[in-house]
C-alpha cells in the first residue's frame, strides 16, 4: 500500500506494525473465520483518486480481513503532525 501512495505522487509520513492480536469479533472474510489479525498503521498524504484505489485494493485483497482509511483534516497544518500511539 505504501508504494501504491508513493508511486502516485504521495507521500508516506510513517508505519507502525503493531502485530497480531486477536479481533474482537469472529469475521468472516473470503469465505474464512477469522479470530486473529495482523494490524498495522500507515500515515499518509495523497489525492482523492488514489484513497479510492486503495479502498478497491483493500477490499480485493485476501490477506485484508478488514480496512480503514480516516481521514485526520482538511488543511495541513491540521495534520502535520502524527497523532499519538495510542491503540
Amino acid at each position: 500500500m505504501a508504494t501504491h501512495v508513493l508511486e502516485r505522487g504521495g507521500v508516506v509520513r510513517g508505519f507502525e506494525n503493531w502485530g497480531a492480536m486477536p479481533l474482537v469479533v469472529r469475521t468472516k472474510r473470503h469465505q474464512v473465520y477469522h479470530t486473529h489479525g495482523h494490524f498495522w498503521l500507515m500515515h499518509f498524504d495523497t489525492n482523492p483518486v488514489v484513497l479510492h484505489d486503495l479502498r478497491k485494493r483493500l477490499n480485493s485483497d485476501p490477506r485484508v480481513i478488514r480496512g480503514n482509511l480516516v481521514k485526520l483534516g482538511d488543511k495541513l497544518r491540521e495534520i502535520a503532525e502524527r497523532p499519538d500511539k495510542t491503540r
